[in-house]
């Protein structure tokens, strides 16, 4: 028999994150969760903000007892940062943890799932509120200690357990879930833009279920905002923080994050704009990237998805302008800054069909509320 080249013959592998391993939802379920949760180790080492964790330790505490394990506590501090992971390395370390839980909202789910990975273990994921999700993806954004965003990390695995207690989520303030919606809706403007013209079966997939998605959240949010109890608020969450990540899993790098996220990482670099929520300024960052679509194509279909939008937000309280996030007292030098950062050549920004500069990108911020479409070298106003 002839002999023949692996390199010939092996097609290069994808690898493809599509979602934890297991996924346990309901009402209380987290007190349910012992075994599921001692599966993965003896010594673990929970990770999470203080108010989170705090409101989780009695549970915790309890099936510790149960399950014989060690339980540590560390927390991240100030920010998802290399810092922080540096810290949080030394104490996993010193607790001789095997795997970590982490608690809370995007950013201490983030440093848990990262921390994890640089010690290849296992790392069980708790939200404690609606506003992204990070506990479903195999994922971590990297900040600044101040709050700027830096990079983000592909991790090599989503996580191998999610626990969804719906008890501890409604009891996060009803403006994580708010943000929650912003940051899930924008799966279907990036998702469709990033992926093109693919013909790959699972990015097909993957931007169909955005718009099930995006057809979900506007459909049901109003009354999940209105009404913790109702149907309505259990289908957002599972939509805000579930299928979301099925989305990034399913289409991966075919469906990736384009000016809406760019945006809001462009934001995290002012100072006046750290105590916006993450969903808040993606939700923003949606109609700026409408607005470049109408400025720089001259789309209708963008400019009438901006103003549905635009309703949408209204009903809701989510940031239609920089007005309403907070951002009116920033100088024109701010804004300019904001717009360079979001504009760098690595910047997600440049997977929309055409080239953006930071004169344009400042132009479509300004104007998100703007009627009609108008062309590229309007005056820069305020809205």
């Amino acid at each position: 028999m002839e002999n023949v080249s692996l390199t010939q013959t092996v097609l290069p592998s994808i690898q493809i994150f599509v979602g934890p391993a297991q996924v346990i939802k309901g009402q209380q379920v987290l007190s349910e969760s012992g075994v599921a949760i001692a599966h993965w180790g003896k010594r673990p080492l929970i990770v999470g903000g203080k108010h989170s964790v705090a409101v989780t330790r009695e549970t915790l505490e309890t099936i510790a007892k149960e399950q014989s394990l060690e339980l540590e506590t560390a927390f991240y501090n100030p920010d998802c940062s290399e810092a922080s992971l540096k810290q949080l390395n030394k104490k996993f370390k010193s607790h001789k943890a095997d795997f970590v839980i982490g608690v809370g909202g995007g950013k201490a789910l983030d440093t848990a799932k990262l921390l994890a990975h640089q010690r290849n273990c296992p790392i069980v994921t708790m939200p404690t509120s609606g506003a992204t999700c990070a506990a479903w993806t195999a994922l971590s954004n990297i900040y600044t200690d101040a709050g700027a965003f830096q990079y983000d990390v592909g991790l090599s695995h989503c996580p191998n357990l999610l626990i969804l207690d719906y008890s501890l989520v409604k009891q996060a303030p009803k403006r994580t879930l708010v943000a929650g919606i912003g940051d899930a809706i924008a799966k279907w403007y990036e998702a469709s833009v990033s992926s093109g013209h693919s013909t790959d079966t699972l990015t097909i997939a993957a931007v169909q279920q955005a718009r099930v998605l995006r057809d979900i959240l506007f459909q049901k949010s109003e009354q999940a905002i209105a009404d913790v109890d109702s149907p309505e608020w259990q289908e957002v969450v599972d939509a805000s923080v579930l299928l979301a990540g099925v989305i990034g899993g399913l289409g991966g790098a075919n469906c990736r994050t384009v000016a809406a996220h760019a945006v809001h990482n462009g934001l995290t670099h002012l100072e006046a704009a750290h105590s916006i929520l993450h969903g808040e300024k993606v939700a923003y960052g949606i109609l700026v990237q409408l607005r470049l679509e109408e400025m720089c194509l001259g789309s209708q279909l963008a400019s009438a998805a901006r103003q549905q939008l635009l309703q949408f937000y209204q009903t809701i309280g989510l940031p239609k302008n920089l007005a309403d996030l907070g951002l009116s007292a920033i100088t024109l030098q701010e804004l300019q800054t904001a717009a360079e950062i979001t504009c760098q050549p690595q910047s997600d920004i440049h997977r929309l069909p055409f080239d953006v500069t930071p004169d344009q990108l400042m132009a479509a911020m300004v104007s998100t509320q703007v009627p009609i479409a108008q062309k590229i070298t309007e005056t820069v106003t305020n809205d």
